[in-house]
């Protein structure tokens, strides 16, 4: 993303462990490891494949190496290293309820068309990021990407052609995808979305205007 291009789950991991993600995919990553302990199994393997790597490579000398050094001792604890418990109430997880500031139930969200409401967080390290919420049964309509889409569920969930992501799953679409994402009919679906190129509506004119009108 920005940088590289992702288009699978694993390709996302691998540049989270590679730390080359922007911030807000960054935070998209840890809030689904939140939701989804089990891959964190799978971010540990990575970390220990990229660990054999660097210990293949002939060490360099640092420079100013006492000075680093005394920057490393010098340095404080973080006041808690212990695991921290989140709220039952709160839908966000920890990551990103400390990126945005605040939970759901708070998110000054403004109405895009019928049943589907957004709140922009704005451009952030060259990705446009936003939350976004779609009201049960809601289709959004058709379009593809110029570039890649993250979306994360918070809460709810959605199909498109591709499957159903439930809470904590990731949707990564490119310009290879075009879908048409609708939600369950339970509950409104919830998310955040990091793009690094703008989306571009697709599909027939009858249809557009249909999904628009809900």
């Amino acid at each position: 993303m920005v940088r590289e291009h992702i288009d699978t789950i694993d390709s996302l991991l691998a540049r989270y462990v590679a730390g080359t993600l922007p911030t807000p995919a960054r935070v998209l990553v840890e809030a689904h490891l939140e939701l989804k302990p089990d891959n964190r199994i799978k971010v540990a393997n990575l970390e220990a494949m990229a660990g054999l790597e660097l210990s293949a490579i002939d060490p360099v000398a640092l420079d100013n190496r006492d000075a680093m050094l005394a920057a490393v001792l010098g340095s404080r604890m973080p006041e808690s290293s212990g695991v921290v418990q989140q709220s039952e109430a709160r839908i966000f997880p920890k990551a990103l309820y400390d990126f945005v500031g605040f939970d759901a139930g708070d998110v000054p969200w403004r109405t895009r068309m019928p049943g589907f409401k957004e709140y922009e967080l704005g451009d952030i390290e060259g990705c446009h990021v936003n939350l976004f919420w779609i009201k049960p049964g809601r289709t959004v309509p058709a379009h593809t990407h110029e570039g890649s889409e993250l979306s994360l569920v918070l809460d709810g969930a959605f199909s498109d052609a591709r499957g159903h992501y439930g809470r904590g799953d990731i949707s990564v679409a490119d310009d290879s995808v075009d879908h048409r994402p609708s939600a369950d009919t339970g509950r409104p679906c919830i998310g955040f979305a990091v793009m690094d190129a703008p989306l571009k509506l697709t599909g027939s004119f009858r249809q557009l205007i249909g999904d628009i009108i809900g």
